[in-house]
């Protein structure tokens, strides 16, 4: 029977985690499954085991692995029966080649089925020394019932940044299955069973299959925080398109990178992000700090806090961000910087026993950003956190959604990259402590199934 490939869910991750879930997996228009990954462990070693479970069972898993070990030796077999679901898709581990991902193959047929689900699966870890491992994996999970859920988790450790996972459904070529994307582009391609999602986390082009009516979240790169009791970085700005008429043409993303944080010299804006031709939105404010002399925070999306010696906030971007809080000091005694604004809410002034925290971000987009497993706690686009003074001010918080935390003795936290989110100030110790760098921007689009 000839056999159609339709990409269902893809997930590329921004940070580090330990499992990744497919939970909207359709149950009609599709006979199998495929998913084919990249993965990387932060685990030291040169390769790591994964696990693969369905309906959040933890039973009724048994499994053969015939593997390879190193180079030119030979295979070994491993009969393993596990509750644990051992079926071995391996990652490649830290202590191997740097930079380099595994490739693994899972394939699930007749996955609606009533009877018990079988799986095969084959990887092989990509590194250049000699502990390269290959297996494949004759597995069976003894459940009747149909798969709706399928986990990928990490024995141990966690999947890095830019570790990928994509589900693709097999429908017979001249059926129309009942789910599929319509259209292409993303790093992050999602459904939430209303809605089909694709989030860029870097730049690139969205190309619809037909007409389409789309909403359009835009956040720009979040703001560097200052340095020597300097200010929060500003919020990327947040814009939100409903409704908009696209065509089959290509629509360029454009993701705004975070701005620097600030070592001897002053921390930078962050990027503009945009859709198409739409309104871009504006990077993230700097947060005001030492460069020579005290400074205000930077105008942006949202502004940025303003570093010691009182200085003002900066001045967020009507409808895409809020203002930042000035600074405090009592010369030649102790200093503050105020903290960076947020989409949610303006960044705090500094006071005589504390930095200014971070602005909250938005929770008005929690639905998208849980169906792409992007923000932080359902929040995105937040300010840094004012950088404290060890002679008596504590450090600022950073925002709900991402914002980095001002320090007092260390470089400040970045923010959570692909929020907007702003870093963190930078404090005094008796040396000048830098600030953290802004976090990235991110577009998602979404249209209905």
């Amino acid at each position: 029977m000839a056999e159609n490939y339709v990409l269902l869910e893809r997930t590329e991750l921004n940070a580090s985690a330990a499992s990744v879930t497919f939970a909207n997996i359709p149950q009609t228009g599709y006979t199998d499954l495929k998913i084919v990954a990249s993965i990387r462990s932060d685990l030291a070693a040169d390769y790591v085991n994964n696990r693969v479970s369905f309906n959040g069972s933890t039973s009724g898993y048994t499994s053969k692995l015939l593997y390879g070990l190193g180079t030119g030796s030979g295979a070994s077999a491993n009969n393993a029966v596990t509750t644990a679901i051992d079926y071995s898709s391996y990652s490649t581990g830290s202590s191997a080649t740097a930079s380099t991902f595994s490739n693994v193959e899972i394939y699930i047929p007749n996955y609606t089925g009533s009877t018990n689900k079988s799986v095969s699966i084959d990887a092989v870890t990509e590194n250049n020394a000699t502990n390269v491992v290959t297996g494949l994996t004759a597995g069976l999970w003894s459940n009747t019932a149909a798969i709706t859920l399928i986990a990928i988790t990490a024995s141990s450790g966690n999947f890095v940044a830019n570790s990928t996972f994509s589900l693709y459904g097999i429908a017979a070529v001249g059926t129309t299955p009942a789910i599929a994307p319509k259209a292409s582009g993303g790093n992050v391609i999602a459904t939430d069973g209303t809605y089909w999602y694709h989030a860029f986390l870097s730049s690139g082009s969205f190309v619809p299959q037909t007409g389409l009516s789309c909403d359009v979240l835009v956040v720009a790169g979040g703001g560097g925080g200052g340095s020597l009791d300097g200010g929060g970085g500003g919020a990327g700005g947040l814009t939100y398109y409903a409704s908009q008429s696209l065509t089959t043409t290509s629509y360029t993303c454009t993701v705004g990178a975070g701005g620097t944080g600030a070592t001897t010299s002053t921390a930078t804006q962050g990027v503009n992000s945009q859709f198409a031709a739409l309104t871009a939105s504006v990077g993230g404010g700097l947060g005001g700090g030492f460069n020579g002399t005290s400074a205000a925070g930077g105008i942006g999306g949202s502004g940025g806090g303003g570093g010691y010696d009182n200085a003002s906030g900066g001045v967020g971007t009507s409808g895409q961000g809020n203002n930042g809080g000035s600074g405090f000091v009592v010369p030649s005694v102790k200093a503050a910087g105020g903290g960076g604004g947020g989409f949610g809410a303006t960044g705090t002034s500094a006071t005589s026993s504390a930095a200014g925290n971070g602005g909250i971000g938005s929770s008005t987009y929690s639905s998208w950003l849980s169906a792409t497993t992007l923000g932080v706690s359902g929040y995105i686009a937040a300010g840094g956190g004012g950088g404290g003074d060890n002679r008596g001010t504590t450090a600022g918080t950073g925002g709900t959604g991402g914002g980095g935390a001002g320090s007092v003795s260390a470089t400040a936290t970045a923010g959570q990259v692909n929020t907007g989110s702003g870093g963190g100030g930078g404090g005094y110790n008796g040396a000048t402590q830098n600030g953290g760098a802004g976090g990235s921007g991110v577009i998602i689009i979404r249209y209905p199934i």
